[in-house]
Parts: C-alpha cells; structure tokens; sequence
C-alpha cells in the first residue's frame, strides 16, 4: 500500500516508517526541509504549503506531527505551539488529499487519550464524554481538523495513544533510568491509573488501522491498565531494582510546572473499539509491559 507518513522523523513516527516498509508498504515521508531522496515529499505546515501531486497514488496517509507535550515546561506561547502544530499538520495534510484525483482509502490521524481529562477511577472508552482541560481542548481542535477528510468519505481513524512505553524517550524513558540507579518509585500518590503500550503494540496497532475497516475514535492503549503504583512495583520487580521511593506530587508541580497534572492525573483507559475489531496485543497488561521494557 502507498502510504504517506507526517511526523516521520519522531519518536513513533521513525519507527513506524521502518515497521511499515518491512511489512511491504511503500512509504512516502513528509519533511520540512529540500527533499533528499526519491521517497520524501517537502510540506511546510506552517503555511498550508504541500503540492498534492507529489502524493499521486498514495493509497493511505498516517499524520503523527505535532510538538511533544513534555519537551518543554509550559507557558502559554508552547501551550499554543502544541496546539496549532497538531491542527496545521492535520489541516494541511487533509486538504492536500482532498485535491487528489483519487483520495485515498484511509487517513489514521495521531490523538490521544488526553481527550478525556481527568477520569480517576472510572473505565474509560472511546464513548466516554470528553473532558474540560488543557489537552483533551488540543485533541477537539486536532481531530476536528480531521472531519473534512471523513465528510469526503474517506475513512478516518483518530489514534489516541495512551502512555508510550518505550525504552528511550518520553516518560518511560525517564523513568527507566531511575530504576537503574535506585531511584525508582511511585509519583505523588501512586494511585493515578495510568494507560500504557508498547511500541510494538503501538506501532501494530496503527497498521491495523490502516488495514482494517475501524474509524473514528480509537484507543491505543494495553487492555489492562494499572495504577501508578502497580506500575513502578512491575518494573522494579522487572528490572530488579527497588520501587520505595516515591516522587511527592508537590516536587513534581515544582519541577514541570502544568505539565505535573499529567502524570499526577488519573485516565484508566480501555481499547474496547480495537478489541472488537479483533486486534490482538502482544503485551496485554503492565506485568507483560514492564517485562518488554526491562528486556529492549
């Protein structure tokens, strides 16, 4: 399949170009800079700047732009660069596909499970409300910048992906490196539930979307959250480290600033629409998560 890929050049993104190419895709990448090679296309997001003919034949496109949430301590001016980042992209990727000749079959549009704000213990599904915050605002204004593609009839599946866990980079990451040096433990009360996937399951998830007859809203999350708590108990078990120390969520409000409420906050999020759909994930619960993470 003939797929274009924004945000090619992050943390998913990178990985996703080389899992969908090993899997017999021929993948388009989008970047902001003269284009080097035969299978980059030049776009500046900024101005709406992507020439359509330069994605003739392109079968399925997957937008992953945007600036990370905790690259940097908030204050309005990156609050509003990570929201115009995800809407331009979004905006200006669709809009060059709906002036193809032939639109693609699909669009899997990157979101997250910051849409529903706050739930604390409450299981969440892609029919839960939408909360009233920061972030679950920048997935309105992200996804909505996607409805134009699916009122042309292109099926649009919205990814909203959990707690990325990865070795290297995001909060995983960081946390990783805690745990190796005995520093490891719950953040502020450790009661929050949190909702992670591999990259792995992260990374199969969004093939499937662009495989598969699912839209609208999506979950990309591990069946079987966690609280805080449970959570760094498992990966100290798995990386053989202690989990005693836990971080006060007053350190953490010092430290990031807005940003705290994040992983302070409580979202136990559930995939029920990739579960009916028949996807199957290779790490289904945090014991199966930590493990992967102690091992990559």
């Amino acid at each position: 399949m003939r797929t274009v890929v924004s945000g090619a050049s992050g943390l998913i993104g990178r990985h996703l170009v080389a899992h969908l190419r090993s899997a017999g895709h021929d993948v388009l990448t989008l970047v902001r800079r003269p284009a080097r090679e035969p299978h980059e296309v030049t776009w500046d997001p900024t101005t709406g700047s992507l020439d359509p003919a330069a994605l003739r034949g392109v079968e399925a496109a997957v937008n992953l732009s945007g600036a990370g949430v905790g690259d940097r301590r908030w204050n309005d001016a990156y609050k509003e660069t990570i929201l115009r980042s995800r809407v331009s992209t979004t905006a200006t990727l669709v809009q060059a596909l709906l002036r193809l000749d032939q639109a693609p079959r699909v669009l899997v549009n990157a979101s997250a499970i910051g849409a529903y704000g706050d739930g604390g213990s409450t299981v969440l599904d892609e029919g839960s409300p939408r909360g009233d915050d920061f972030l679950a605002h920048v997935v309105q204004e992200w996804e909505g910048a996607a409805a134009p593609a699916a009122d042309a009839g292109i099926r649009v599946a919205l990814a909203r992906t959990g707690l990325l866990a990865n070795p290297v980079g995001g909060a995983f990451g960081q946390l990783l490196t805690l745990f190796r040096l005995g520093l490891g433990g719950p953040l502020g009360s450790g009661l929050q539930w949190w909702s992670p996937i591999t990259m792995p399951d992260e990374l199969a998830a969004l093939e499937f979307l662009l495989t598969h007859d699912v839209s609208g809203p999506v979950n990309l999350v591990c069946p079987e959250p966690a609280t805080n708590q449970a959570l760094t108990t498992a990966l100290g078990a798995a990386l053989h480290r202690p989990a005693l120390l836990p971080v006060p969520a007053a350190a953490l409000r010092l430290a990031l600033g807005e940003f705290a409420a994040q992983p302070l906050g409580s979202q136990r999020v559930v995939p029920r629409v990739l579960l009916e759909a028949g996807f199957r994930f290779r790490h289904p619960d945090v014991p199966a998560v930590t493990a992967w993470l102690a091992q990559a």
